[in-house]
């Protein structure tokens, strides 16, 4: 991949001999001499000075040396990694999910992904947004599915989606046949929430505030499949985004219908990871499942 004089500054630098470079690299030592002596020219610099005993590095050499190496270093590197990816025999990935994703989006990015790399094993864990976020960026979690609104620092969005939140509802419910619901119109039913209102922000509660109204008839819980059971049984309105409730929707039980709250309508879930380190091979690959997976759902209408 790299040009042949990299390498051969490296030798002839580490052996202080021309000759002596080009018999490791197995070249005549004039095919060697001509190529530095080529880009010597060309930078209008001497690298090496050149004595009966062999030749020594210049001020000007020892930069262009450091590059050189540093430039194989890192090409070393790639190539290591790039065959970890190839072969991706072991590994450990740290997740951190909303419930909502671990229910519907995970467990088949998770069959797929096991079955082209079984030596991987995982911990997966369901967290609010916050604890999500601030797991990321502590370093707790190799990865973090949550909603990127406010991000905070060390952490990186790998891809993100837009996941609204909206109404989740039984079609014969009264509200059922609105195109779309203000955050006031809720206040005459029961609304079924997420257990957020202690995290460093409460989405729900943020949109309250801003359309100045009251919800009075809540049931809270950190249970979706409970919430779900719920919502299908009429026992109240559902407040989430739609990717929890998928299969419902598609078969017709339930119905999503847009609150109209700039602090609802544009959200985003968001794969993401730490800006502080690089993600391992197997961490990168999952984040290109996981953002694959997530690009291919209908969640905003």
């Amino acid at each position: 991949m790299h040009d042949k004089l990299l390498i051969y500054l490296d030798e002839v630098a580490r052996h202080g001999s021309i000759r002596k470079a080009a018999a490791v690299l197995n070249v005549a030592s004039s095919s060697v001499n001509r190529k530095i002596l080529n880009f010597e020219e060309s930078l209008g610099i001497r690298l090496f000075v050149r004595h009966a005993d062999g030749v020594e590095l210049t001020e000007a050499g020892s930069v262009v040396l450091e590059h050189c190496r540093k430039t194989l270093f890192d090409y070393q590197k790639i190539v290591s990694q790039i065959e970890d990816i190839g072969e991706l025999r072991s590994g450990h990935i740290h997740i951190a999910t909303l419930d909502s994703v671990a229910h519907s989006l995970l467990p088949s990015v998770l069959d797929q992904f096991s079955k082209k790399h079984p030596g991987i094993n995982y911990t997966i864990q369901t967290a609010q947004p916050d604890e999500v976020m601030m797991g990321v960026a502590d370093g707790d979690f190799n990865i973090g599915i949550s909603f990127c609104k406010d991000l905070v620092p060390g952490v990186r969005v790998h891809s993100e989606k837009a996941t609204p939140i909206g109404a989740i509802l039984r079609p014969d419910h009264p509200m059922a046949e609105r195109d779309a619901l203000e955050v006031e119109d809720l206040a005459a039913f029961k609304v079924l929430r997420s257990f957020d209102g202690h995290g460093r922000q409460s989405l729900l509660n943020e949109a309250i505030t801003e359309a100045h109204a009251k919800l009075p008839l809540q049931m809270v819980t950190n249970s979706l499949p409970l919430a779900r059971s719920l919502v299908l049984k009429n026992h109240g309105i559902g407040i989430y985004s739609k990717i929890g409730f998928l299969d419902e929707i598609e078969q017709g039980l339930l119905r999503y219908i847009t609150i109209l709250s700039p602090v609802l309508k544009d959200l985003k879930i968001g794969v993401l990871t730490s800006s502080r380190s690089h993600p391992s091979p197997a961490t990168h690959l999952m984040c290109r499942s996981l953002s694959k997976a997530l690009k291919a759902l209908k969640l905003d209408s």
